[in-house]
C-alpha cells in the first residue's frame, strides 16, 4: 500500500512518527508531504523523515491562510498525481479532503480542535472519514466518523513509545535540582486563532516573578519575546523537549496540545486561553491533570498554581495511571485505520474505542 501523510504543524510530526515506523515496518510506502511552519520541518529532519515541503503558513489573517490554502491544494495535487496514494492521512486535514474529493483518493482526517469552524465546514463534508477522540464536542459528518477513548498526544507519549530521561531533560535545560516550570506562548497565526490574542507582557512578567522564586522558568514560545523575558527562552534541542516537560514540575500555557502532552505524562498543566478544548476539559474533570482558565485573570491563575503545587508527586502518577487505563493504543488505531480503509468505521468502534 502506499500511504500519503500531511504534516501541517509541529504537533503532526509527532503524532504520525510511531504509525509511519509501524506502517514501513510493514512494508507499505509511506510519502510524507510538510509545511513550513514554526519548526516542523526540523522536526521531520531531525527524525531522518524524507518529505516534501508544499507551503509556508500563510501570514496576514485569513486573507494570507486563504491564499496558501489555494497553493497548498495545487501543490497536492501535483504530488498525487506523480506518486498516486491509496489513501491520504491528516490531522485536520483540509488539503488532503480537498485533492482526495478531486482524485477519487480516501481521505482519513483526524482531528480534536472543535474551535476551528471554518476549517472544519470546507473539510468534514470532503472527507472519507473523521476520526476524534471520543470527548470531541463538534459537529461531525454522519456515518463517516469514528469516536475513540485517548488523545492525539498518546500516540507517541505513551509509555510503550516514550519513555522521560531525566539526562537528557538536564541536558536540554532541566534543573539538576530543584523544579522547573515550562511555559508555552503561541503565535495565534493558525486558522482557529483568528480573532484571538494571547498573554500581556504584564501578565507574563507577573507570572514570571510568582514562579522565579520556586524554581527555574523555560519559556517555549512562538511569538517573539522581549529582551527581559528572552533570558527565559527553551534554549534545547525541539527534538527532546518532551523529556524536560516530563520532569517539569507544572506546566503552564496557551498550547492545548502542550498542556494535553503534560496531562499524559503525568504533569499537572493551566491550559490559560480564551477558548477551550474537549480533551483539555475532559482531562480536568474526568483526571485532574489540567485546569482550563478562559477568562486569564492574575487572581485565578495564581490561585491555580499554588492549588497544582500543592500536590505531591505520587498524586499526578496515580492520575496519569487513570488516565492510561481508561484510553488506547492511539497509535495502533491510527494504523489500522490506515491499512483496513475502506472497512467499516463500526470495526473500529467494537474494537478500539467508545
Amino acid at each position: 500500500m502506499r500511504v500519503l501523510i500531511d504534516i501541517g504543524h509541529p504537533a503532526h510530526v509527532h503524532f504520525f512518527h510511531q504509525p509511519i515506523q509501524q506502517l514501513q515496518a510493514e512494508g507499505h510506502e509511506v510519502i510524507i508531504t510538510s509545511r513550513d511552519k514554526e519548526f516542523a520541518l526540523e522536526l521531520l529532519d531531525g527524525l531522518g523523515l524524507e518529505h516534501h515541503s508544499l507551503s509556508a503558513l500563510g501570514k496576514g489573517g485569513l486573507f494570507g491562510l486563504a491564499k496558501e490554502l489555494v497553493t497548498r491544494d495545487l501543490a497536492l495535487l501535483n504530488v498525487v498525481r506523480k506518486t498516486k496514494p491509496d489513501v491520504m492521512a491528516a490531522i485536520g486535514g483540509v488539503f488532503i479532503a480537498h485533492v482526495g474529493k478531486l482524485t477519487g483518493i480516501p481521505s482519513l482526517v483526524f482531528y480534536d480542535t472543535e474551535n476551528a469552524t471554518l476549517q472544519n465546514a470546507i473539510t468534514y463534508p470532503l472527507a472519507s472519514a473523521v476520526i476524534v477522540p471520543d470527548c470531541y464536542h463538534g459537529w461531525l459528518p454522519k456515518k463517516r466518523h469514528l469516536r475513540y477513548l485517548g488523545y492525539h498526544e498518546l500516540s507517541y507519549l505513551h509509555p510503550d513509545y516514550f519513555t522521560p530521561d531525566r539526562k537528557i531533560a538536564v541536558d536540554n535545560g532541566l534543573s539538576e535540582e530543584g523544579r522547573t516550570f515550562f511555559l508555552r506562548l503561541v503565535s495565534w497565526q493558525a486558522n482557529h486563532d483568528v480573532g484571538e490574542s494571547g498573554w500581556s507582557e504584564v501578565r507574563l512578567k507577573k507570572l514570571i516573578n510568582k514562579l522565579k522564586p520556586l524554581g527555574r522558568v523555560l519559556i517555549s514560545s512562538e511569538a517573539p519575546l522581549s529582551p527581559e523575558m528572552d533570558q527565559y527562552r527553551y534554549q534545547g534541542s525541539i527534538n527532546q523537549v518532551h523529556h524536560v516537560m516530563a520532569f517539569s514540575a507544572l506546566f503552564i500555557g496557551e498550547s492545548a496540545t502542550m498542556a494535553s502532552e503534560c496531562a499524559v505524562l503525568g504533569v499537572p498543566a493551566i491550559y490559560a486561553a480564551e477558548t477551550g478544548r474537549g480533551y483539555t476539559t475532559e482531562q480536568e474533570q474526568k483526571f485532574g491533570l489540567v485546569k482550563n482558565l478562559h477568562t486569564i485573570e492574575w487572581s485565578r491563575l495564581e490561585a491555580a498554581i499554588d492549588e497544582l503545587l500543592a500536590q505531591p508527586a505520587s498524586h499526578w502518577q496515580q492520575a496519569r495511571q487513570q488516565l492510561l487505563d481508561e484510553t488506547i493504543d492511539v497509535t495502533q488505531l491510527v494504523t489500522q485505520c490506515i491499512t483496513n480503509h475502506p472497512a467499516p468505521l463500526q470495526h473500529y468502534q467494537a474494537t478500539l474505542g467508545s
